[in-house]
């Protein structure tokens, strides 16, 4: 439980504070209104994400017996977090503009997170995979893991609306960067655990 528990931390860590148009719109809304706008936006994940979870979860649960092809969907899983990772390290501090926004924070919100690709490929090859193993070990590893990848994931949003709205330098300093390298470094770790558990899947002996 403890190895789901770090890695929905992780996981949530680099999602929430990764560029993306859900943090833009985080921003956005700071910015032209105030942090409780941001904080909506921040919060539009736990709306969106339940569908997405219960779908994969539902189809990876009728193919739990087919080992080669949860073994393609882990390479698949350890290819997207590779990709993350790459995003990740390659970061570079964000230049926080002004931007014209809209009200109905949490309802634009929900839409701009349900019309990014991320979520789906996430929960699909990485997310709904990593519970359904984590139950079979322990009956609260899978929540261990949604738990803690949602309080990092959202917590982290919130903080940064805070932060903009207080403040722009901590996303445009180092410490944003240094934080983002980490979490690339420790997401290409995970990837390559991703590859060796889709080899053993295949009957690979690894």
């Amino acid at each position: 439980m403890i190895d789901t528990l770090v890695l929905g931390i992780v996981l949530g860590l680099s999602a929430g504070l990764a560029p993306g148009p859900l943090l833009a719109f985080v921003i956005s809304q700071t910015l032209k209104y105030n942090i409780r706008e941001g904080l909506k936006v921040a919060l539009a994940p736990l709306i969106t994400d339940l569908p997405i979870i219960l779908i994969t979860l539902f189809l990876l649960a009728k193919l739990s017996n087919f080992k080669m092809v949860l073994g393609v969907i882990s390479f698949l899983g350890g290819a997207f977090i590779l990709y993350l990772s790459y995003e990740t390290i390659q970061t570079k501090p964000l230049q926080v503009a002004y931007q014209d926004a809209k009200p109905q924070s949490l309802k634009k919100g929900a839409m701009v997170n349900a019309l990014n690709p991320h979520p789906y490929l996430f929960w699909f090859s990485v997310g709904s995979p990593t519970m359904l193993k984590a139950q079979t070990a322990s009956s609260l590893g899978a929540a261990a893991f949604v738990t803690s990848f949602y309080l990092c994931l959202v917590g982290s949003k919130i903080f940064l609306a805070v932060v903009v709205g207080k403040s722009r330098t901590f996303l445009e300093g180092r410490i944003y960067v240094y934080t983002m390298r980490v979490l690339g470094v420790l997401l290409f770790v995970f990837a390559l655990l991703l590859f060796r558990d889709g080899l053993r899947l295949i009957g690979m002996p690894i």
